[in-house]
């Protein structure tokens, strides 16, 4: 069980920023890539692997578009097990899900999946399996997109507190809802906040979503360049601005904070480097960062290289097991890898 840490005032969040973004940037990696790490059933490739989480016994879960970049038409699960060692345990999840997007497993070993379009009858759901793959129960009307108790639009991730309150990131951009969606352990509605906006509070792309040990809410809006943290009512406790444009954000049980940046660029983020970047949810200060590794030339990529362009890892989603080892998902090169620390 996480001990409790003691909240930081909101005055020394902000000012840690000056601070911090010095550092964001010019880290050691102390950490190894293992690539083709996941042994895969013969004939299986994977597609966009949007999330990526831990169990208890270090089985690593992964959250991935069917093969491709959605799921519409396919009949290929979406949610993959496998061992520490990379070896396919199994999958669940077909015909179910339209665009998976966020992924997390609960202290009972619960797997929760998020759907962030809907088509067909099917999508804008945040779904709980067993680990086994039974369906549990199912937040959102099927297929129907809303900003009411009981709709979703583009809902991008989901974490749950150890009393079982649910949290859900609703929202991928313009177009779309930007909020905080709290839910009872049952899936009863209790409340929702925040806007679409750049203000404290609000979110351009509540992208990913996940709580410390001392209850506090880490939501990546990744659209403001930012990390907005909250207590469990809502209440904005400050922002941190030194972990680049979030796109994954994952806390272990000592409070270290994972931040996967796959999207900075000299115009979307200038002065920021693409990477996985490490600290503490106590400080906030940047100790490490994994800089994107360069890929052979014909790696998989969702789009086509720029000309001179080079393929690099590209981490949308990171996940740490109880040994330190991290777990890279990545959606532009359909990959999911394995860093060791050295």
């Amino acid at each position: 069980m996480r001990q409790p840490s003691k909240p930081i005032p909101v005055g020394i969040i902000i000012l840690l920023f000056g601070f911090c973004f010095g550092r964001a940037n010019a880290q050691t990696n102390p950490y190894h890539m293992l690539d083709n790490w996941a042994q895969l059933p013969p004939g299986r490739t994977l597609g966009s692997v949007i999330g990526v989480d831990v169990d208890r016994e270090g089985h690593v879960w992964a959250l991935e578009r069917c093969g491709g970049n959605t799921c519409v038409g396919s009949d290929l699960d979406p949610i993959l097990e496998f061992d520490p060692s990379g070896k396919f345990l199994k999958s669940f999840g077909a015909r179910m899900f339209v665009f998976p997007h966020g992924l997390y497993l609960d202290k009972d070993g619960n797997v929760w999946a998020t759907d962030g379009k809907g088509e067909g009858g099917k999508g804008q759901q945040v779904l709980k399996f067993s680990p086994t793959g039974e369906l549990l129960l199912a937040l959102g009307k099927r297929g129907v997109a809303g900003d009411g108790p009981d709709t979703f639009n583009a809902p991008s991730d989901v974490v749950v507190a150890p009393d079982g309150t649910i949290f859900v990131a609703d929202g991928h951009g313009e177009g779309t809802n930007a909020r905080i969606v709290k839910f009872t352990k049952d899936g009863k509605f209790i409340k929702t906040w925040g806007k679409f906006g750049s203000g404290p509070g609000e979110f351009g792309l509540p992208h990913s979503i996940d709580i410390d040990s001392s209850g506090r809410l880490f939501v990546g809006d990744r659209d403001n360049n930012r990390i907005e943290i909250f207590n469990q009512n809502g209440e904005y406790l400050g922002e941190w601005k030194q972990f680049g444009r979030p796109s994954g954000v994952f806390i272990d049980s000592h409070d270290n904070l994972y931040v996967a940046d796959a999207e900075s660029t000299p115009k979307t983020n200038p002065g920021f480097q693409q990477g996985v970047r490490i600290a503490s949810t106590r400080d906030g200060i940047v100790k490490f960062l994994i800089p994107p590794q360069e890929l052979p030339a014909d790696a998989v990529y969702n789009r086509p290289l720029a000309p001179g362009e080079k393929p690099v890892t590209r981490t949308a989603s990171i996940a740490a097991d109880s040994m330190g080892n991290l777990y890279g998902a990545e959606g532009g090169t359909r990959s999911l890898r394995k860093y060791i620390k050295d």
